[in-house]
């Protein structure tokens, strides 16, 4: 089915041919990317073109346009190779909202107050419409960060959190204090592993703190302890950790 009319009101219609039907049926998570290209136009034009094999439902410009590019009850491909609460085939459960930013491999400037209101707005019709949870509103780092570092530690997480869209607790400082980094191994380790694995990570308990492990807690860092994005899993790291666990609806009963 070629989109013609969207989802999202006054968003403009570019239809791309990349999409499927959904394998499960059920959208419960939301992921946020950023294009990680110089040009917004130019990235637009790769999602919809047949030989990218990639494209997402939403589009969303700096100056805050918004394009829709695959009807939400379509299976876009954005996310690739993921996985998340233990399930891999994150583009059957999911929306995909590609954000006009250049990223790391660029200047990675900050995401404008127009892009950011639009963004917003978006992502609070797509939660009601299919109600998605807060802590399933996601990073394309958070469900592949093997792969992936976006949207980035600048993404302003804590103003969709204060929009009423995701899942949020104020992160505690970095400083000083005990820390675990690559090469430790234990009990504690295997503890971190497992509330990683427990908040949605992908993640194997084996006690060890390998290169996978750091790499999942920069992800962790980039969304939730932006302050300092290092693979060290200190103090700070740790306790907003169990904070957002601890927050959870299903985990404060």
């Amino acid at each position: 089915m070629t989109l013609v009319r969207p989802d999202f009101t006054g968003a403009d219609v570019c239809p791309s041919p990349n999409f499927g039907e959904r394998l499960n049926g059920t959208v419960d998570m939301l992921v946020l990317h950023y294009t990680g290209m110089d040009s917004a136009d130019e990235a637009l034009q790769w999602l919809c073109a047949p030989q990218s094999q990639v494209s997402a439902h939403y589009f969303v410009f700096e100056n805050g346009r918004a394009v829709q590019m695959v009807a939400e009850e379509k299976r876009a491909w954005h996310a690739g190779k993921s996985v998340w609460k233990g399930e891999s085939d994150s583009n059957s459960r999911s929306i995909g909202i590609e954000i006009a930013n250049p990223g790391h491999q660029g200047n990675y400037p900050d995401f404008p107050p127009a892009q950011m209101e639009t963004v917003i707005d978006l992502c609070q019709k797509c939660a009601e419409r299919w109600a998605i949870a807060p802590e399933m509103v996601l990073a394309h780092s958070d469900i592949a960060p093997q792969r992936k570092e976006d949207p980035g530690e600048k993404f302003p997480w804590r103003s969709l959190f204060d929009s009423g869209v995701g899942h949020w607790v104020e992160p505690s400082r970095a400083a000083g204090g005990r820390f675990f980094q690559r090469g430790d191994s234990g009990q504690p380790v295997e503890a971190l592993q497992a509330m990683l694995g427990l908040y949605g990570y992908g993640i194997d308990i084996t006690g060890n703190f390998d290169e996978h492990l750091e790499i999942v807690i920069k992800a962790f860092q980039r969304h939730f302890r932006p302050e300092r994005v290092d693979g060290i899993a200190d103090v700070s790291t740790i306790e907003t950790l169990h904070k957002l666990l601890s927050a959870l609806p299903v985990l404060s009963k």
